[in-house]
């Protein structure tokens, strides 16, 4: 699936990583392997409620979560397409 960032989600990215080095490769790899299965079980993803009902996150680690929405978009032959919005990034109390 292809990965649509966020302003957000790149601002929150690239403060993590600039906080902790080693958090660049993790994120990488987390984001190469959301792209190719959003519902593999290492990324221990779930549906969240409340106020962000209709949205997903995914573990990078212990500590930082992915938010992320799943979109269907129409491509100009009126295929489905569907794209993950990659919302926030941050640890758990930042991003819920």
């Amino acid at each position: 699936m292809i990965l649509v960032k966020t302003p957000a989600f790149i601002k929150s990215a690239k403060s993590i990583i600039k906080n902790n080095s080693v958090m660049a490769n993790e994120l990488s790899q987390t984001l190469n392997q959301l792209s190719m299965d959003p519902f593999d079980p290492q990324l221990k993803t779930h549906k969240l409620k409340g106020n962000l009902a209709g949205s997903y996150a995914c573990r990078v680690n212990f500590e930082i979560r992915i938010v992320f929405q799943i979109v269907n978009e129409k491509n100009p032959k009126g295929e489905n397409i569907e794209k993950i919005l990659l919302e926030a990034v941050g640890t758990h109390d930042n991003v819920y």
